[in-house]
This record gives C-alpha cells, structure tokens and sequence, in this order.
C-alpha cells in the first residue's frame, strides 16, 4: 500500500511537533524514520495510526485521501503500529490477546484463532504458541505476537516504534527477516529508529526529521556522518574511554544465590570498587534482573551474603539499602519509575527528605526550576511525566537521584535514546562516579557495555561469568557468550 502524507501540521501548545511534513512511501519498501528524542517521529507516526489527529495536512493511501480519526479507523484501512512498549496484556493468553478487540461476536473460536495463529508462526519462522501466557514471552516474542495480531487483522502498513530496543541480537535478526519478508509481499514497513546502523543495513530509504521538520531524506548508499549532521546539526562523538574507580568497596557479594519461578542464579561473587562501572550482559530473563534486584534488596537471597559500605544488608529490605546509599532506576519508566499524572515538580518534592508536616510548594518549584535547568529537560515545572520524550523521562529519573549515593543500580539507562541522549545521560552518570558512586547496570547494547563499563558480567540460562575486563573484550566475544558459546572454563571454576 502507498502512503503519502501531505502538509502534516500538529501542535501541542508552543511545540510544532509536526511542522509541514510532506512524505511518499511506495509500497513494499522499507522506510527509515530517523531523528532524535524529540524530534517528532512518534507524533508523525500517532497522526498515521489514528491515536492523534493532525491539526491541517492530508493522508492518501494509494492515491485516495482518507480521514484516521482512531487506531480502529487506521486497522481497518491497513494500518497497524508496532509500539515501543507493546500493547498486550501479559496476564493473558496468546490467542485471547488476538482477540481483543476483534468483533467476534460473544463467543469467539478460539480453536479457529489458535490454528490461525499456527499458520502466521509457519509463514514467518515463528515458534509461538497460542496457549501461553504473554507474560512468558521475552520482548522479541511480544514483537512477534504483535506483528502477527496486526497482520491477522489484515494490516499492509506496519509501523515500527523504536523495535530493536531492548532486544537480543539473534531476535534482532530474526526480526529483520520478517521485515524483509513483509515487503518482499508488498507491505509496507516504516522503521522508526535512532540508530543509524540498523537503518543501514535494513532500510530501502531514509527520511530525517528534528525539531518537528522533515530535514531530508536519502537512498541507500547512506552517508551516516550525513545522517548525523542532519538528526544533530553537528558531528557526534563518544568521547574517550575512562575510568574512576578508586580503592575501597562499596558492594561485595559472596556465593549470591537468588531465584524466582522461572530462573535460579547462584554463585555470583563480585567486589565492586568506588567509582567502578560494571555492566551486566546477556539476553532477557538470563539472570540479571534477579542479580541487580538482589543488589538492593528488592528480592532476597536464598544463599550468600551481601555487604554495602561494609555493612552486612543481606534480607534487609530495598527501604534499608536506600537509607544506606544505594538506589535503583528500572527499565519501565512509566510503570515503576515515574507517577503518571504528577507534574516535574511534584516529583522532585516526592524525592527530597521530608521537612515538616507540610509541602512547601515554592521550594519545589526552585527545584524543579534548577533540576530542569541542570539535566537539560525539555519541560517545565508543571509538565506532567507522561507528555515528556523517553529521552527527558530518562533525564527526569536521573534528576530525581539525591546526593551523595554510594550505589546506583540501572536497567537499561540509554533504552530508546538517540546518540547524543545517551552520551548525556552518561556524562552525568560519571560525573557521579567523579564523586565515589558505583554503578550496576543491564543493557542489550554491546557498544555500550564495551564503551561504559570497568567490568562486564555475561549471564546465560541462569550462569554468571566472574567480572571480565571490558577493555579485554570485543562485542564479537561478548555476543558468543550471551549467546552460550565459550562458556566451559567458567562451568568449571563454578563447579570447582
């Protein structure tokens, strides 16, 4: 199906966060949406979707203006979108995720559903299986059940938010096979990202957007310093690799044991240094959100003993830890890390040691005036959460931390952030590390773990590797082990 979008305009309040855009997509090709935090991509694909109406502009779909008020217009005209934190219910099953809102009438066939749900996993390679629950699935697999319900409800445009974040490379690869597939068929897939080599090796055309305008668009050979320049304005550079770890621990475990009902992690012994970065690899559900969770208390050991500034924590509770120094910041930023509906202000009061009985209002807004000043915030002090950038959310999580902190404890501090975000993010973060703070955290970016980290962990099916030297790796033997290759004199010294 064609696509074309015609003179897009769309305010939301001072922001034109779709500022004249005007964009051809034939059919069957694979088209890049590039751009930072910011920059107006996801407002540019709602308007296409159905979930936001745009102020003036028209949408064509092959070559017939048509009017998307709600994401039930857009499936019904073929449209069907991919978000960045898909939209399932994991407490239920496969198929009954299917059917959510399908008009099936009141008892819908279930069998029939299931046996369609089969035929799509043959089609694409898939291996899900309709009778399980979602909250089973890794985030690959939650990608494809969401790929299939929108094909099953006869989608020919998918659009994609964001989808290689927070996935593993082997899912990553099989999720561009599936892309490629589509359009090989004629579909046609429009891949929102920030990561320019994703866009390179996937996309039949790039488009570039920033500050809520199309900047330009280019074909394949792409020009990534080019691409760079046009998303930023500048050349981006990580910087150099440097380390502030000093003498002195701040975390130490021994013989860690921790499980839950799907994984046992044991044996895990770590010396964490004041200042010192240490990353934790792997793919979802291996074992690292057990071992960051059992860093801070919110789950207990089941064996081990866990020691922070020296003092033994083990079975103590995350209020505990925190009262000792360390903090967590999880990967859901809506859903463990902010309040929806509070405004910045109200967060930041949220987060300061109480002072008497009564909020002091003018206060919080000083703070929030400098906090949003300082972590470079797109918001002001009565912006609610919810209507922040992933991007400023991040921001926001990180402005939230008090001072000083012995242990910081991150999942996935940079998911779905664009370069120049994530480099801002870890400026700050090191900035603390300047100041005698360690940091624990998870992430499915190999480049990141290899360009931040002191250490590196790699967690496989349950199994630790000791803390490896991150300058001794490379991310082609990083992806082995997270893989499950090369693994044998670890097995070994764990069985010793």
């Amino acid at each position: 199906m064609k696509v074309e979008l015609r003179n897009i305009h769309k305010r939301f309040g001072k922001v034109h966060a779709s500022n004249d855009i005007a964009l051809t997509i034939p059919a069957g090709t694979i088209q890049g949406i590039l751009g930072e935090n910011g920059a107006g991509k996801s407002t540019l694909m709602k308007i296409l979707s159905g979930f936001i109406q745009a102020d003036s502009g028209e949408i064509l779909l092959d070559d017939r203006q048509v009017s998307i008020k709600s994401p039930a217009d857009a499936i019904q005209l073929g449209i069907g979108m991919l978000h960045q934190d898909p939209l399932d219910f994991p407490p239920m099953r496969l198929v009954d995720n299917f059917l959510l809102g399908h008009a099936g009438g009141l008892f819908p066939n279930h069998k029939e559903v299931a046996w369609d749900i089969q035929k799509l996993n043959a089609q694409f390679g898939f291996a899900l299986d309709p009778e399980a629950y979602v909250d089973s699935l890794t985030v690959g697999e939650r990608q494809q059940l969401e790929i299939l319900r929108l094909l099953w409800l006869g989608a020919r445009v998918l659009i994609l938010d964001e989808p290689t974040t927070g996935i593993s490379a082997s899912q990553k690869t099989k999720l561009f096979e599936t892309l490629r597939k589509l359009a090989e068929q004629g579909k046609t897939i429009i891949f929102v990202s920030h990561k320019l080599e994703d866009v390179d090796v996937l996309c039949h055309k790039v488009a570039v957007l920033t500050a809520g305008k199309l900047m330009g668009e280019m074909n394949p050979p792409f020009d990534q310093k080019k691409l760079v320049e046009l998303m930023f304005g500048k050349e981006i550079s990580l910087g150099e690799r440097y380390s502030a770890a000093a003498e002195g621990a701040t975390l130490t475990l021994r013989d860690l044991a921790v499980e839950d009902a799907r994984l046992q992690l044991s044996n895990v012994n770590l010396e964490l240094r004041a200042g010192e970065v240490v990353g934790l690899a792997g793919m979802e559900g291996s074992g690292q959100g057990l071992f960051i969770r059992a860093c801070c208390g919110l789950l207990r050991p089941v064996h081990g003993k866990v020691t922070l500034n020296h003092l033994d924590l083990t079975g103590k509770s995350y209020h505990v830890y925190k009262q000792n120094g360390a903090t967590f910041l999880p990967a859901s930023r809506m859903e463990e890390g902010l309040v929806p509906g509070l405004t910045l202000t109200e967060h930041f009061i949220l987060a300061e040691e109480t002072q008497g009985v009564f909020i002091n209002q003018e206060r919080g807004l000083v703070l929030a005036e400098e906090r949003i000043r300082s972590f470079n915030i797109r918001g002001t002090p009565t912006s609610v959460v919810e209507s922040l950038s992933g991007g400023n959310q991040q921001r926001a999580l990180l402005a939230l931390l008090r001072t000083p902190l012995s242990l910081i404890l991150l999942e996935h501090p940079t998911r779905g952030l664009d370069i120049e975000s994530a480099i801002y993010i870890w400026g700050k973060l090191k900035e603390r590390c300047k100041q005698g703070s360690s940091i624990v955290f998870a992430s499915s970016d190999l480049e990141e773990l290899l360009q931040y980290s002191d250490r590196v962990i790699v967690f496989y099916s349950g199994k630790s590797t000791p803390p490896l030297d991150a300058r001794s790796l490379t991310a082609g033997k990083l992806g082995e082990l997270i893989g499950g290759a090369g693994w044998d004199e670890w097995e070994t010294e764990q069985s010793a």
